[in-house]
């Protein structure tokens, strides 16, 4: 008998193997295969001495965790101090490859308890069903959802982040993998619906799937996880670029295919759009220029023209309908004649003829705007599609002749799909956001007016006195650059990549480039400056107060917690302007106003970012209730971890302000957690359809109740102990920032090849310069998650001990808030998920880097007191003393997952010790690096 692998036979503990009619059987099958098959590979590979090794490492993680063992801990401290670094780095592959199959193997198991859902008739919540079914209950007509989405924008945003630890090719063996896995299924399933004499083939087929497994395995294995060079904003490009055509071009006319079908097939407008930041998110990043802004978006239309060439090619191949068996409309009838095939065995087939016209078309349009040649040519490319409404007129003229003339049903399979992606798609694939900081706004108008003898030193003007000068001067007809005058590199980048978009604009359409992000927005001089900007280059049109149209929609970015509070003053003020509405309202009449949940989190932690988004939000809407003619939409700046303003979409979507939604919606998606959403198809589309869904029912439903005024005074008081016991962690406890730096790997991950931009703004060890992705990564890998609880806990124990409070109205009134008060429930729902993923046994560990013992036991002891004090908080308001008492799905996983995170951190927490104490080497660097790829991977959304 073949004995178990380790980390096969850590997959559950025995004291929780399943029953056979268990339905989490297939998931732990499904992780014992590949664990088993990873660690004959690792056998093979690297020796029995090796697979013993991994086993011993795994087993004393395992007792340190079970039964908090002083004895393993030992041994286990013992053991990896007397590995080698070529040792160290074995086991440590070994672990963060199971994290990686361990991913696949849930993700399977997400969609195969979905299927089984959807057999038993019983839809999951998030689904285009539920939430049609719900409007369907709540009496609003499907005519009345086709209108609402007629007037929606639903845009998930991909931004590249320095925590994005994925490579490319580790990414397409694992979509490999996904797919063997699915295949395992499909056996499975064609075993139970045939005899028994057709089973005869299903062990054949299983063992050749399980070779093809071994083999993908084995190309992981020896597949370098890391990048030895640092990664290039051309690579954050193509990484992005992977997920369209893996998931988002197939995935997405999908949905809009299964709204339509639920809604009596009715034709729905193209609602859901995609949008990137990579390419133009210059904020902080020097890399990104005018040059990346071209790169960008060249290879973005690149993939859609070769997704629409491979459709057509195919299609062209499904009409072989011949003109002597069926009519044709007279448009169809012109658009064959126009193609140049004279092939004379096609001749009564119209179709086709059509079909190999507009592949020539759109060859000679791929050619035009990205300079590369199409696969396959049937004629030579030529006349260029001007855009993609020309090449969709004549998908439509096909439509509507197959609709005509009984052929309907030969346009669902590909050309319906096809219509609909070219609808969303068009020529520039996502639409990219310009983003940068108003500083260099404010450096570049200010080296601007100096030379142009306008205003000397415009950075000395207060606030008044700039806004008068840009007014006067968006009133002007004048450019302000002097031919032949030399500025600044700095002037010369940021005026660069504003005529590149005017220019790419033109070139791919306008959806290409909408929008621009001015991050730190404080001010309404910062708002004036980026569109005195637009005027220079020619993308603002005619003059302020007269006929002034802006071809970019303006969009502020409040980060921090004081941003915030003046949004709405600073758009009320914005607006005050004279012509400034009426300018907006010319440009389209939409305002996109961005909220930055990390900074603000990071400025004054979990709660209070939250609680002032809140009242950022209401602001704003009210706000713009008193400017007709003008739409708001929000934009939702979440990182992928709850400290980032991450956690579930939908009940995120849900739980916003009423009245904030209204069809209108983006958000980020950001570093590592699109992976995991995004790298395996269907998981892709599930996650896209809890935005729709959220979105229809946030609009139209509206769930979300005024809070009550109980409710709102209640969270304010919270807010303001919640944020003081934060700060006071974070920003005033003397020496904090040493603790960080050095009982978190942070300096190493900065080192890490993982992003194009620096973890840092500065080059300086504040807290105040961190970017807030590294600082909430950090935390994930030691495994304290700060940043998505810390404060709330001492926060709840001074509202129940407020002076002339009853502490147990108090406690009543918090748990009144968290069942009837959507805001609330979602946050501590957040927190709950977070706490679950902490561990502090592990997080001592990392503490132990610390080399002041005094200043080590002082903040961990905080640190704890304050956990205690969370999760004390926690139970009591909602009721439940087990984490994830609601959310099982997640608790399986972190059942399953973390035995095999354990040793990666036990690991880490060693090598970091040898590296800073000098005693590394590049091996030693390598092992650190793969640990906090393993423990992202584990952790995903809080990674």
């Amino acid at each position: 008998m073949a004995r178990a692998t380790p980390l096969e036979s850590a997959a559950p503990a025995p004291e929780a193997s399943p029953r056979k009619s268990d339905k989490d059987l297939p998931l732990i099958q499904d992780i014992r295969l590949l664990g088993r098959i990873l660690g004959d590979v690792i056998r093979a590979q690297e020796g029995e001495v090796a697979f013993a090794l991994v086993e011993q490492v795994r087993q004393l993680s395992v007792a340190f965790r079970r039964d908090a063992d002083q004895e393993a801990d030992k041994a286990l401290k013992k053991l990896l101090k007397g590995l080698s670094a070529d040792q160290t780095v074995s086991v440590i592959r070994a672990f963060t490859y199971f994290s990686h199959l361990a991913n696949l193997a849930e993700d399977r198991h997400h969609i195969r308890r979905r299927v089984v859902h959807e057999r038993l008739g019983s839809q999951q919540e998030g689904s285009i069903e539920v939430a049609l079914s719900r409007l369907r209950w709540a009496g609003i007509a499907p005519e009345q959802v086709v209108q609402a989405l007629a007037q929606s924008y639903v845009a998930p945003v991909l931004t590249a982040h320095p925590t994005e630890v994925q490579r490319q090719s580790i990414l397409v063996a694992e979509r490999d993998i996904a797919q063997l896995l699915a295949e395992r299924d499909a056996i499975a399933e064609r075993a139970q619906l045939y005899n028994s004499a057709r089973d005869a083939l299903t062990p054949r087929e299983l063992a050749h799937n399980e070779a093809q497994l071994y083999t993908r395995v084995l190309q992981l294995w020896q597949t370098r996880l890391l990048r030895y060079s640092k990664l290039t904003v051309a690579d954050e490009i193509e990484n992005a670029l992977s997920y369209y055509e893996a998931t988002f071009l197939g995935e997405i006319p999908k949905i809009y295919a299964a709204l339509e079908q639920e809604l009596g097939g009715a034709p729905v407008h193209s609602f859901l759009r995609m949008g990137q930041w990579i390419g133009g998110d210059r904020d902080g990043n020097p890399n990104v220029t005018a040059e990346t802004l071209q790169l960008a978006l060249t290879r973005q239309a690149s993939v859609a023209l070769r997704h629409y060439l491979t459709q057509v090619h195919y299609l062209g191949g499904e009409l072989s309908l011949s003109a002597r068996l069926v009519s044709i409309g007279p448009a169809m009838q012109a658009l064959a004649e126009r193609s140049p095939d004279g092939n004379a065995h096609r001749q009564d087939e119209p179709y086709r003829r059509a079909l190999t016209g507009v592949y020539a078309r759109l060859a000679a349009t791929l050619k035009a705007l990205t300079g590369t040649e199409a696969a396959r040519h049937a004629v030579a490319p030529q006349n260029p599609y001007p855009d993609a409404a020309a090449f969709l007129a004549d998908l439509r003229v096909i439509e509507d002749s197959l609709q005509s003339h009984q052929g309907g049903l030969l346009a669902v399979q590909r050309l319906h799909p096809l219509i609909r992606a070219v609808e969303v798609f068009g020529f520039h694939l996502a639409t990219v956001d310009l983003r940068q900081s108003s500083d260099q706004h404010e450096a570049v108008i200010a080296e601007l007016l100096a030379t142009a003898r306008v205003e000397e030193d415009y950075a000395s003007l207060g606030e008044e006195a700039r806004r008068s000068l840009l007014l006067r001067l968006l009133q002007d007809a004048r450019p302000l650059r002097v031919v032949g005058a030399q500025y600044s590199p700095l002037t010369c980048s940021e005026l660069a990549i504003f005529e590149a978009a005017q220019q790419l604009r033109a070139r791919y359409g306008h959806e290409a480039i909408r929008h621009y992000i001015i991050s730190h927005t404080e001010t309404v001089s910062d708002l004036l400056e980026v569109l005195l900007l637009q005027k220079e280059v020619g993308l603002l049109h005619g003059q302020l107060g007269e006929d002034a149209q802006a071809d970019l929609i303006v969009v502020p970015l409040f980060e921090t917690i004081d941003d915030l509070r003046n949004a709405a003053p600073i758009m009320r003020a914005f607006y005050d302007l004279p012509g400034v509405a009426d300018m907006l309202r010319r440009s389209g009449g939409e305002q996109d106003i961005m909220l930055g949940y990390s900074d603000s989190n990071k400025d004054g932690g979990i709660f209070t970012s939250n609680w002032e988004l809140y009242r950022a939000e209401i602001a704003l809407v009210a706000l713009f209730d008193e400017l007709p003619g003008v739409r708001l939409r929000m934009f939702h700046g979440r990182g992928g971890t709850v400290g980032r303003g991450g956690g579930p979409s939908y009940q995120a979507i849900l739980a916003q302000p009423p009245g904030t939604v209204r069809g209108q919606i983006r958000l980020t998606e950001q570093g590592e957690v699109i992976a995991s959403k995004y790298a395996n198809p269907e998981i892709g589309r599930r996650n896209l359809e809890t935005l729709v869904a959220a979105t229809l029912e946030a609009t139209l439903l509206q769930p979300t109740k005024p809070a009550t005024p109980a409710f709102l005074q209640a969270a304010e008081q919270l807010s303001q102990h919640s944020m003081a016991a934060y700060r006071a962690l974070v920003y005033e406890t003397p020496g904090f920032t040493d603790y960080f730096f050095n009982a978190t790997p942070i300096r190493e991950i900065a080192e890490l090849n993982i992003g194009s931009r620096p973890a840092s703004r500065k080059a300086s060890q504040r807290i105040e310069d961190l970017r807030a992705i590294p600082w909430g990564f950090s935390w994930g890998q030691c495994r304290l998650t700060l940043p998505g609880w810390y404060g709330f806990g001492s926060a709840v124990q001074a509202f129940v001990d407020m002076p002339g409070k009853d502490p147990k109205a108090q406690w009543a009134l918090l748990r009144k808030m968290v069942r009837h008060w959507p805001f609330f429930s979602t946050l501590l729902s957040n927190m709950d998920m977070v706490l679950a993923k902490s561990d502090l046994a592990l997080a001592s560990r990392y503490s132990e880097l610390v080399p002041d013992a005094r200043l080590r036991k002082k903040v961990f002891a905080a640190i704890e007191a304050e956990w205690q004090r969370t999760t004390e908080a926690l139970e009591r308001i909602t009721g439940e003393r087990q984490r994830l008492a609601a959310n099982t799905a997640l608790a399986r996983s972190i059942r399953h997952r973390f035995p095999y995170i354990d040793p990666l951190h036990h690991l880490q927490v060693e090598l970091v010790r040898r590296w800073r104490a000098g005693q590394g080497d590049e091996r030693v660097q390598t092992g650190i690096h793969i640990c906090i790829n393993g423990i992202a991977a584990g952790l995903r959304n809080t990674g």
